[in-house]
């Protein structure tokens, strides 16, 4: 299992405890890894297409959807992380700033505060600078905000179009655009999710 654990150096860090989460014994590399995770997530994109219509913007919907992309990998999918990471809040902050985040974004919406695409756009920015949980924060936030971008009846994002779990230059533009959006340039980000 030598590399199945290897990721980009922007990713997030797995500690041992949560190493020790992975559910799945025939995953020895990180193709592997990969390849369940994706079925995980495709099951989980099934699951949302009967939600189309339901509220999203609520703490049990953001778990819940976590620990479907996640629960067939990852013993603590739809948990909140424990540790400290290279991104993301103190844990013990985890909550409280993810309920201020969905308090936010129904009210962008309710007051049209921004177009759809920004305001989904500034939800994912948010679900990944929380960073809730020990990883899968990327493709959570992503799908979460292609959740509330269909809702607002606007058209689905192509986050550029390709895998971002690689390195790459579609990563590191994704990357950049995050970084952009930390300073409040939500541009960068808002471009690269229509690209």
């Amino acid at each position: 299992m030598s590399d199945v654990f290897a990721q980009p150096d922007d990713a997030t860090p797995l500690d041992a405890d949560e190493r020790e989460g992975l559910l799945q014994t025939w995953i020895t590399t990180r193709a592997d890894l990969n390849e369940a995770e994706q079925a995980n997530i495709d099951e989980a994109v099934a699951w949302t297409d009967r939600r189309r219509s339901a509220e999203i913007l609520t703490e049990g919907v953001v778990f819940e959807l976590h620990k479907r992309m996640f629960g067939d990998v990852w013993s603590w999918a739809g948990s909140t992380r424990k540790t400290g990471k290279n991104i993301g809040v103190d844990p013990q902050q985890i909550h409280v700033q993810l309920g201020g985040l969905l308090r936010d974004a129904r009210y962008w919406i309710k007051h049209a505060s921004f177009s759809s695409d920004e305001i989904a756009v500034r939800l994912h920015h948010g679900l990944v600078a929380i960073h809730p949980f020990p990883n899968g924060n990327g493709r959570h936030a992503r799908l979460l905000a292609d959740l509330l971008i269909a809702q607002l009846g606007g058209e689905p994002f192509s986050w550029g179009g390709g895998t971002l779990r690689d390195i790459g230059t579609l990563r590191a533009e994704y990357i950049a655009a995050l970084r952009a959006a930390d300073n409040h340039d939500f541009a960068p980000l808002l471009a690269f999710a229509r690209s």
